[in-house]
């Protein structure tokens, strides 16, 4: 059995073969231009850094009070001033770092550059910080082993913004003459 077609009425007062659409002339179906790329931004990777810093904090003691596992000593505060000042220092870091392999990666801005740079400095600052102010060891709750995370994550990140800065630096360099 043949398929009957049916063609749309025109619109009063068009020509025939035209119909208003809101397309405004375009053809229906995907666009021929691509959607514009969203920016990504170091506050995402920093979010999402900080909620696993968060879930891993938490996990260890809810698996062991699932299980019946008993503390060897009780210990109420888990969030220390100097953790806490640890844990922003090292996802300054981290995003530090994350933001400087993007640079090297793709075509090395300068924007992206700078933001690794300034973000290893703010972690390496924080992180030296709760270093130098610790009074005791591991485990005392001054956070020192976060301070040295925060130093070394840090110092990847101002590095891996040098060497961003420097590629892009030189890129424009190149382009001007």
């Amino acid at each position: 059995m043949p398929v009957r077609t049916v063609s749309p009425r025109p619109s009063p007062g068009l020509s025939p073969g035209l119909s208003r659409s809101p397309s405004h002339g375009s053809p229906p179906g995907p666009s021929p231009r691509p959607a514009p790329a969203r920016p990504r931004s170091a506050a995402g990777l920093v979010l999402a850094a900080a909620f696993l810093v968060l879930a891993l904090t938490f996990a260890a003691p809810a698996a062991a009070h699932a299980a019946g596992i008993q503390p060897a000593a009780p210990s109420g505060v888990y969030w220390t001033p100097g953790r806490i000042w640890a844990v922003v220092g090292a996802t300054l870091g981290l995003a530090g770092v994350v933001t400087g392999w993007l640079a090297l990666a793709r075509s090395a801005t300068t924007r992206r550059a700078v933001t690794a740079l300034v973000s290893g400095l703010a972690g390496t600052a924080i992180g030296g910080g709760v270093v130098a102010a610790a009074e005791g060891g591991p485990g005392t709750g001054y956070g020192i082993v976060g301070g040295y995370i925060a130093l070394v994550v840090g110092v990847a990140a101002m590095a891996l913004g040098g060497l961003a800065f420097a590629r892009s630096r030189r890129g424009t360099a190149s382009r001007g003459t």
